[in-house]
């Protein structure tokens, strides 16, 4: 990939800025570990995927600190062929924001590349989904935690098993198991496609 981000959304961070968030870092009053799933199937899904990983790390109170490898599956709820695949991708983070605010976060990077959301399971130049905070069980349906339909979708479990192979979703059990079950179909692993963690 160019050193030249073609992306005018995606704006370098000030060095002061990151030295006062790193300072920060050390002083984060009990930080909690989210999960954060993400998609694209329109322009440059890598380059996308990066912008918000990136987008992310730049966001005060969240530190990226795994981000999986990359799959391109086929989409979700529609007509085979009749969308383009996605890349998808899961990064765990570790947050003083509360989930109301990471997910407000997770829309402005949305916006920031320009998703439009007009049908449901609709293409989308990038879709960012909170799948797990902490043990937080919500059933508000602005953020419904865990993610509703994340044990069903390998999209999620795969990247997701590959960084925490451990992890659990509250009520549903391992995240091995319920990729077990549900298997790895439409879903390949892309070696040659890879996320940068943010410096």
């Amino acid at each position: 990939m160019n050193a030249t981000h073609s992306d005018p959304t995606v704006q370098p961070v000030p060095a002061s800025v990151v030295e006062t968030v790193d300072a920060a870092d050390v002083t984060l009053s009990n930080p909690k570990r989210a999960v954060i799933a993400l998609g694209a199937n329109l322009g440059n899904r890598l380059e996308t995927l990066q912008g918000a990983v990136d987008a992310l790390e730049d966001t005060p109170g969240v530190r990226v600190k795994a981000v999986s490898p990359v799959y391109e599956t086929e989409p979700w709820g529609v007509e085979p062929g009749s969308q383009p695949s996605y890349l998808n991708a899961v990064v765990v983070v570790k947050t003083t924001l509360p989930p109301s605010s990471l997910l407000e976060r997770a829309h402005a990077v949305e916006e920031a590349f320009h998703r439009v959301r007009e049908e449901r399971w609709g293409s989308r130049t990038i879709d960012v989904d909170i799948v797990a905070y902490a043990d937080v069980v919500s059933d508000d349906p602005v953020l419904t935690l865990p993610h509703p339909r994340a044990h069903q979708r390998a999209f999620v479990l795969a990247p997701w098993h590959d960084v925490e192979p451990e992890a659990l979703i509250t009520g549903r059990g391992a995240v091995a198991d319920l990729l077990t079950a549900v298997g790895r179909d439409g879903v390949e692993a892309r070696p040659d496609l890879e996320l940068r963690l943010p410096e």
